[in-house]
């Protein structure tokens, strides 16, 4: 079957056209051209991945977000005004897996999207990594920390998964973007740092009492390491 695409913006004529570009790639598409109805269909069952925009009436896009994410770990890319850093931060920071500008292009949202559900649906047979306290499935994409299972969204576990790749050692940020994000780093882009922000305060510190994912500067990041294994 094919993968089922929620489209929510107001915008009827780039709905369309979006719609028909995704159906010709062979995804199936939904619409909602407000908030509130964005956010009551992205929590049906049987969707795969939001693409949101920020400004839409009844409920802007960064409120769906964050009753989304109360809810649910649906993918989701956001669509932002071109040069609007602030929308893009809070649009990370409540857990959208990646964003693009208005306008975008269409054959780029697809890449998009597709990177985002192959994060989401995992690899086949992957080891179980455990590292201190912390345990990582990347089968069922699931993270115990300190006995606590987190909510992570499929970047912020893809990104965790490519630092315990390498556990106590520091990790290139353009490794990052492609092991995470499907893509090469663009400047000023501080997707990434965004990303590792929310799961060190998902994370919280070690048993040690430090963070657990240390910033290695001029390179990228680290995951501290007091013991590894794995199945």
């Amino acid at each position: 079957m094919p993968e089922t695409i929620l489209i929510a913006d107001d915008d009827t004529e780039l709905c369309a056209l979006l719609g028909e570009y995704l159906e010709q790639e062979g995804f199936a598409v939904r619409f909602a051209h407000n908030g509130a109805k964005a956010l009551e269909t992205a929590v049906e069952p049987g969707l795969d991945a939001l693409v949101l925009d920020i400004m839409m009436p009844r409920m802007n896009g960064l409120d769906v977000l964050k009753a989304l994410r109360q809810q649910s770990g649906l993918p989701v890319v956001m669509l932002t005004a071109r040069g609007d850093d602030l929308d893009r931060i809070l649009g990370l920071e409540l857990g959208a897996d990646d964003y693009l500008p208005k306008p975008c292009n269409p054959r780029e949202l697809v890449a998009r999207l597709r990177a985002v559900l192959r994060r989401s649906q995992g690899a086949k047979g992957p080891e179980l990594i455990r590292v201190d306290d912390l345990q990582l499935d990347p089968g069922t994409r699931e993270v115990i920390c300190a006995n606590r299972k987190l909510d992570l969204t499929s970047t912020e576990f893809s990104v965790l998964q490519a630092l315990l790749a390498h556990p106590g050692m520091p990790v290139n940020k353009r490794d990052l973007y492609l092991a995470a994000l499907g893509r090469e780093p663009v400047r000023y882009d501080r997707s990434i740092d965004m990303h590792v922000s929310n799961l060190r305060r998902k994370l919280g510190v070690s048993c040690r009492g430090e963070n657990r994912i240390e910033t290695v500067r001029g390179i990228g990041y680290q995951y501290r390491v007091a013991a590894v294994g794995r199945d």
